[in-house]
């Protein structure tokens, strides 16, 4: 009797994803982004293999129902398919990459942005009682596909189709589906960054200060008082949660603005290197070659002439820069 529910499940799984990958093929066709009308929600397409790029990861669920994606944080890698899903709780540079792919069977998925306060209110509601767990400590980490929770995520896309109705039910949709992970085996890794006063939060805290003064020159006690740690402490949890320091973070803010000003905007390196904080144009160049692996004007014209398919965005959803909502 147990083979046959597991086996029942499986059924149902299969047919979910097949609907789910139909729809998302349909919305993504001839593109490789397509925003939709609810802004924390993205659909992706990806019809080749690529390499590691460089992205923002943003506190998100993404779910692939078609082909398999991975992501670098650090030393640690994260592969997630039709099976496992991806969830992450801070706004953090890696490295995405597409594992499987090809133009008969694309690459397929979307990107929900987690809203961290239906999470504490849904926690409140239900009275549950917080659990310990390892793989709570990470900034990232792979959760198993079920049945209930790709269920309400077809819905949600299928409303699409529904524009007079979409603004009333995908919040509920969205509701839903937060709920289903905290009743997930991602319970614990929910508890921990929505839980007030946890370590995920001060870091996040101290992330979000960072975002807004990443052209100032970093204090790095100023830093810690925003937290509500010692520096010491700090700089512990922070490398733990992001695997690189305070200062690691903000170059890499820096030099992700002056990419996107000079790609975006057409300032010259120099002119965008000032702008982000840096005094000195070389170590700005040495700096940006060491992180995106050539020097700034070669970078920008490559990316101008990047051929389709070539991986461009975190996980899934377009990149957006420290001054026009990175969150």
């Amino acid at each position: 009797m147990q083979g046959d529910g597991l086996e029942q499940e499986a059924l149902a799984l299969g047919a979910l994803h097949a609907r789910l990958s139909a729809l998302v093929e349909r919305w993504t066709a001839g593109v490789e982004d397509c925003q939709t009308p609810r802004e924390n929600l993205l659909l992706f397409r990806r019809e080749a293999p690529t390499g590691p790029c460089s992205c923002l990861v943003e506190p998100s669920i993404v779910l692939v129902v078609q082909g398999a994606k991975q992501l670098l944080i650090g030393d640690h890698a994260y592969a997630y398919d039709q099976q496992r899903f991806l969830i992450t709780a801070l706004d953090l540079p890696g490295t995405s990459q597409v594992l499987e792919a090809s133009p008969e069977h694309p690459c397929l998925g979307l990107v929900l942005r987690l809203d961290l306060r239906i999470v504490a209110e849904l926690i409140a509601q239900t009275g549950a009682a917080p659990t310990r767990d390892r793989a709570a400590e990470g900034s990232a980490a792979l959760g198993t596909v079920t049945a209930s929770l790709l269920e309400p995520f077809h819905r949600l896309v299928t409303l699409l189709d529904e524009p007079e109705a979409l603004n009333v039910l995908a919040p509920l949709i969205e509701r839903e589906i937060h709920y289903r992970l905290l009743t997930s085996d991602m319970a614990a890794r929910l508890w921990q960054i929505a839980s007030a006063g946890s370590q995920s939060q001060r870091i996040a805290r101290a992330i979000e200060w960072l975002k807004a003064h990443y052209a100032q020159p970093l204090r790095v006690e100023e830093l810690a008082a925003q937290a509500q740690m010692s520096q010491s402490t700090l700089h512990h949890h922070f490398r733990q949660l992001t695997a690189m320091s305070p200062l690691q973070y903000q170059k890499w803010l820096r030099l992700s603005e002056a990419r996107r000003l000079m790609l975006n905007e057409r300032l010259d390196a120099a002119s965008a290197a000032f702008q982000v904080g840096y005094e000195s144009p070389s170590q700005f160049s040495r700096e940006y070659s060491r992180l995106f692996g050539s020097p700034p004007r070669r970078d920008i014209e490559g990316l101008r002439g990047r051929p389709t398919g070539a991986e461009s965005a975190p996980v899934g959803a377009p990149s957006r820069p420290p001054r026009s909502g990175l969150r």
